[in-house]
């Protein structure tokens, strides 16, 4: 059974951040990530985030390790990728996309957050990998260069109840016309409307609690692993 430990919680400062290095475990295969320490942390000195309507208190969500994306990278750590050109949604810190990236998956990682991608590139450096593809995008954006996906995987990217039409529609433009996708969920209650839309496009559904998840320092209680299949 996989496994995580932290093995090292050194905390240091780095600019007008704190930031935290972790090293997570998966089986014998270590990523190294540098996270933010907290979800206090914010700098946006040039207004970047707040041009893109992020505010202050959303502002440090991308940078910290959720369990719901834990969940996801334990079930990516041994997904059949054979094959399969894979996209990662509303990345964050990207823990899915470094494990997929490890097994020499063809991930490419999205998130709408301008520090994302610079954070993706360090981590990656950081554990002595290949670069991973990144676009900076948003859900509304009707016009990218992305292309289509045999596998499109998330975790907790239904935050708000306007979310389940942008993410809907999204998956849908960058879906082949037989695809996967795999949302962990978090449980913030939008999850049934999402569902909803998917099979309006196409997409069986089906939903279940995560397994084994004795590698979670934080319990994920009303967390759903959501399947569409089309």
């Amino acid at each position: 059974m996989l496994r995580m430990s932290k093995l090292s919680t050194e905390l240091v400062f780095m600019s007008s951040l704190r930031v935290r290095y972790q090293t997570i475990e998966f089986g014998g295969v270590d990523i190294h990530l540098r996270t933010l320490r907290d979800n206090q942390e914010f700098s946006d000195d040039h207004g970047e985030a707040e041009a893109l309507g992020i505010s202050s208190a959303t502002w440090p969500l991308f940078g910290i390790i959720w369990p719901s994306g834990e969940v996801l990278a334990h079930l990516m750590a041994d997904f059949d990728i054979k094959g399969k050109r894979i996209l990662e949604v509303g990345c964050g810190i990207a823990l899915s996309s470094h494990v997929l990236n490890q097994r020499d998956a063809d991930i490419t990682a999205t998130d709408y957050h301008p520090e994302a991608g610079s954070f993706l590139q360090e981590n990656t450096e950081l554990n002595s990998a290949s670069d991973i593809p990144y676009v900076r995008t948003g859900w509304a954006d009707e016009e990218t260069e992305l292309g289509e996906f045999d596998l499109i995987i998330g975790s907790d990217i239904l935050y708000e109840k306007e979310h389940v039409d942008l993410l809907s529609r999204f998956i849908n433009q960058h879906a082949k016309p037989h695809c996967e996708v795999i949302i962990v969920d978090q449980g913030r209650g939008h999850h049934a409307r999402f569902s909803k839309k998917m099979v309006i496009l196409g997409f069986s559904h089906s939903q279940s609690r995560p397994e084994n998840t004795d590698y979670l320092t934080k319990s994920l209680p009303k967390g759903q692993v959501l399947r569409y299949l089309r």
